[in-house]
Formats: C-alpha cells, sequence, structure tokens
C-alpha cells in the first residue's frame, strides 16, 4: 500500500509541470533491464523532461523501485535521415524497496545520473532509448551502483 502511495504522489506531481509546443508531451512505455517496469516521460520544454519509473526486479533477490529524473536532451549531436536521435543526461533519485539479509524490510535512497539516447519515430509517436545509469546510494549505507536499461514510450 505504501508503494502505490508513493508511485501515485510522484505521478501526481507532475500535473503542475507546463507542457511543450509538441502535441504528443506525455509518454508511458515499458523499461527492460535490472529491474524492469513501466515507464513514464513528460515533456516540458523541447529538450526538456521528467521521467519516472516503477520496475520490479527480475534477477536475484526481489524489490520492487520507484525513480525520478529531470532530462536535457542534445539533439544536435546526431543527425539522422529520418526522425530525431538525442543524447539525453540528468539528474534525480531512487527508492528501492527491498529485503535485507535477515529477512527485514529495507528502504534504500539513491541519486541518479541518467545517461543515454534516444530516437524519436518522424510519423509515429514512439521513442526508443538506452540508458545508463551510475547510482550512489546514501540510506541506510553508501554504495556506488550502476544500472542500464533499454525500453520504449508511446506519446499521447
Amino acid at each position: 500500500m505504501k508503494k502505490a502511495a508513493i508511485i501515485l504522489i510522484l505521478l501526481g506531481s507532475l500535473a503542475g509541470l507546463s507542457f511543450g509546443e509538441s502535441n504528443h508531451n506525455i509518454g508511458l512505455g515499458l523499461i527492460v533491464g535490472e529491474p524492469t517496469g513501466v515507464s513514464f516521460k513528460l515533456w516540458s520544454k523541447q529538450a526538456v523532461a521528467f521521467d519516472a519509473a516503477a520496475a520490479w526486479s527480475l534477477v536475484g533477490g526481489e524489490y520492487f523501485q520507484v525513480h525520478g529524473d529531470f532530462l536535457l536532451h542534445n539533439f544536435n549531436l546526431f543527425k539522422v535521415e529520418t526522425g530525431r536521435m538525442s543524447l539525453f543526461y540528468g539528474a534525480g533519485a531512487r527508492l528501492k524497496f527491498a529485503e535485507n539479509a535477515t529477512g527485514g524490510a529495507e528502504t534504500i535512497f539513491s541519486l541518479r545520473v541518467p545517461v543515454g539516447l534516444a530516437y524519436e519515430f518522424e510519423k509515429t509517436p514512439i521513442e526508443l532509448f538506452l540508458e545508463i545509469v551510475p547510482m550512489l546510494d546514501l540510506v541506510p549505507a553508501t554504495e556506488l551502483q550502476l544500472a542500464g536499461a533499454v525500453g520504449f514510450r508511446y506519446y499521447f
């Protein structure tokens, strides 16, 4: 129940962001990696977006996590014949709900620095992306982590 409340608060907080000029500002899709889950992205301006995900571990110990990132996109680095491709980077945070070594519940808070590539199709409101995310766990202990994922979002 606590996890669902956190997700609703996170998604509800997006309502205050201003929408960009595109008709397709809100993306919803899947993110595959460790963990795997549902991905959400809201464009605020042409090169500025906020993304969030709710994901579950499919490997090793079971856990659930939510994260949110502020992202900047550079569309000038790659020239493609159709659509558009960007390098994105940003900063965010993660809450991970896991089981600790003694079988008790553990909540981990981390800072995230996502870096990746995104391709947006020209005539179809679909985005494909690949990201690598260094993370610094701060609570309950300090530890460096590295995550990666691929995914897609459909924009409406």
